[in-house]
């Protein structure tokens, strides 16, 4: 066992894999109510620290900013759909929300930092 194991901090490559999960649970979760978001939310708080000065912290910062900004976004939204103006907030949050998840997935496969 390695000294990074052995502290419980993942190497690099399992960082990686972390962070690709996690855009994962995000994009399955606008079919499944979200539910896997919640989860995926919760393994990116869990990881942030043990991610910081590596490309990796990037993602996870992405990941949690990406799940708060369309909660609030959708909070606000999903009211006003009552009176048309909704629609468009909702539907611009959810391509929002898909294109930094996308992005983030692309660039996690590609070993490289979110920003």
């Amino acid at each position: 066992m390695t000294e990074t194991a052995a502290q419980g901090v993942l190497p690099r490559s399992d960082m990686r894999i972390v962070a690709i999960i996690v855009y994962g649970l995000y994009l399955i979760g606008w079919p499944c109510l979200h539910m896997t978001s919640i989860a995926g939310l919760i393994v990116a708080y869990l990881k942030r620290d043990e991610a910081r000065g590596t490309i990796w912290e990037s993602h996870f910062d992405n990941q949690i900013q990406t799940f708060w900004i369309t909660l609030a976004l959708l909070v606000v939204g999903i009211p006003l759909c009552f009176v048309v103006v909704g629609i468009p907030i909702v539907l611009g949050t959810i391509v929002w929300s898909l294109y930094r998840s996308i992005k983030g997935l692309l660039r996690a496969i590609d070993e490289q930092p979110y920003g």
